[in-house]
């Protein structure tokens, strides 16, 4: 099949949307799909292929948002001149990721050559938006996301949409288009090995030193905050305790005299983006213990990364984490409070036999959020797209992962 993916975000714009856009066009490739995907120019000349040479990348001219400097807006001019050479090509499916230009985009190219369009929701906008434009009040906000993504959702023939969680919330906006149920998984292949021991030698952190760690772009919607707080209750019992924080984003100055205020400079560091394919897993074995507490994941990608490389799990369950969690063994499930989270992590600090057995069950937690496991399914769903709507009726909000078959 010939697949063309939009995007308006894509590396080296470093967060969840962009892996899985990767994982998504990696894979297809991999099962000799012939992938294009259209995203934004960072400036730094990434046009051309993926580092892998594996599927077709096509940049495009783009402006700095201003209340939102990391992300990029494709032009308007750049659209148009795209749009008639995208729509010469060949496609069989056209799979647009995020809602804003790149979508404009994808719903004018079905228009104009009759090719079927699926579109991912990948981002619980509602919880977002307010972080972004603070000055704006939140009800208004919150009914502005609600009839976007009502108006972006109806415009496409097909939602993927990575939890049953973010269904329901689709179902409350009144939105209708058949949905499926799709997370993107990871590759495991990606994610063995690693070197805790290599990374803490480098990094100056004594081998027996009680250590947390979460990986997460640094934003306000991912929930930071609370972690430090609980770090801040755990360093009484454990006061060489150390939280490592990897990835970078909009609130790092903040969390970072948070951690200060609480008294945390030497119980925190701040490590940034991490080379996914060495020194992060490194970073992830280096835990005794994965931390994330982000109420607004439409999929948790980094529990189930944090599973396959086996470091033991304290969440929360909340919207596409509480999908991943459900049914593991190798996660402690806390609730949406300090004291109960730190709790839970002492636990496990306080007992090495406890943190080896969750350790054990976390690949074969794993397992089922292959991408090997769960991108046949996305050829199926391209493939039924691509037949005449009244051969293959869709049914609304079709779940096509559980975990006993996954």
């Amino acid at each position: 099949m010939d697949i063309l993916m939009l995007s308006d975000v894509y590396f080296p714009r470093v967060n969840g949307v962009s892996t899985s856009i990767r994982t998504f066009a990696q894979s297809l490739s991999r099962l000799g799909h012939r992938v294009t995907l259209v995203a934004p120019d960072y400036g730094e000349g990434q046009g051309g292929f993926d580092s892998q040479g594996e599927f077709e990348v096509i940049r495009l001219p783009a402006k700095v948002i201003f209340f939102d400097p990391e992300d990029r807006l494709l032009t308007a001019r750049a659209l148009r001149e795209i749009e008639p050479r995208l729509a010469a090509r060949h496609w069989d499916v056209i799979h647009i990721h995020t809602p804003f230009r790149a979508h404009r985009l994808g719903v004018r190219l079905a228009k104009r050559t009759g090719v079927p369009t699926v579109e991912t929701y990948h981002t619980y906008f509602e919880e977002y938006i307010a972080h972004y434009l603070p000055w704006a009040p939140a009800s208004w906000l919150r009914f502005l996301a609600r009839r976007l993504s009502r108006f972006l959702c109806h415009g496409v023939d097909h939602l993927i949409v990575p939890s049953q969680q973010m269904v329901e919330v689709l179902d409350g906006y009144g939105v209708r288009t058949p949905s499926t149920v799709l997370p993107t998984g990871i590759d495991l292949d990606e994610f063995r090995g690693g070197d805790g021991a290599r990374f803490r030698a480098k990094h100056g952190i004594a081998a027996d030193r009680p250590t947390l760690v979460t990986v997460s772009r640094l934003a306000v919607e991912k929930n930071i905050a609370f972690l430090l707080r609980v770090a801040q209750r755990l360093v009484g019992e454990f006061p060489d305790l150390l939280f490592m924080i990897a990835g970078e984003g909009p609130d790092a100055p903040r969390l970072k005299q948070l951690a200060s205020t609480l008294g945390l400079d030497r119980n925190v560091r701040f490590f940034g983006n991490l080379d996914r394919r060495t020194e992060l897993l490194d970073a992830y074995r280096a835990g005794d213990v994965f931390v994330f507490a982000s109420p607004t994941e439409t999929q948790g990608l980094v529990l189930t990364e944090a599973m396959a490389l086996g470091v033991p799990v304290v969440s929360t369950a909340v919207m596409g984490t509480a999908m991943v969690l459900r049914g593991t063994r190798s996660a402690a499930i806390s609730g949406e409070d300090e004291a109960e989270f730190a709790a839970q992590v002492a636990g496990l600090l306080r007992d090495p036999a406890r943190r080896a057995e969750l350790s054990g069950f976390g690949p074969q937690d794993a397992q089922a959020w292959s991408t090997q496991a769960l991108m046949q399914r996305t050829v199926d769903l391209y493939a039924r797209l691509a037949k005449p709507a009244a051969a293959v009726p869709f049914p609304v909000n079709d779940v096509a992962v559980h975990r006993d078959e996954a």
